[in-house]
């Protein structure tokens, strides 16, 4: 089992950058794919981007394609989430998703992770 706290959501103007951080505990964090998901008000979980348990895969929505960035440092049981060229749109509670894994196939379906944080708000003002 994994617990995974998130970190890093603030307000933000368009075209500004921040860095979330999702933090997790136990000695097993290098056999968890990870992912990101957001949830704007009134919407539905919504796949973000995801990375493999050793950092060599990574697969994004198309609509944060060339702007966010997922990565992962295992030392620290931190995978991280850069987000650039931030647009009101993006406004939304972001969470991080652990599943046991040690493949390289990825999936951006909600139901496919088992473990989840409490969420950070990421919000981008016009």
């Amino acid at each position: 089992q994994v617990q995974l706290v998130e970190s890093g959501g603030g307000l933000v103007q368009a075209g500004g950058s921040l860095r979330l951080s999702c933090a997790a505990s136990g000695r097993t964090f290098s056999s968890y794919a990870m992912g990101w998901f957001r949830q704007a008000p009134g919407k539905e979980r919504e796949f973000v981007a995801a990375i493999s348990w050793s950092g060599d895969s990574t697969y994004y929505a198309d609509s944060v394609k060339g702007r966010f960035t997922i990565s992962r440092d295992n030392a620290k049981n931190t995978v991280y989430l850069q987000m650039n060229s931030l647009k009101p749109e993006d406004t939304a509670v972001y969470y991080c998703g652990a599943r046991p894994s040690t493949s390289s196939v990825l999936y951006g379906n909600v139901r496919r992770y088992d473990y989840w944080g409490q969420g950070t708000q990421v919000t981008v003002s016009s």
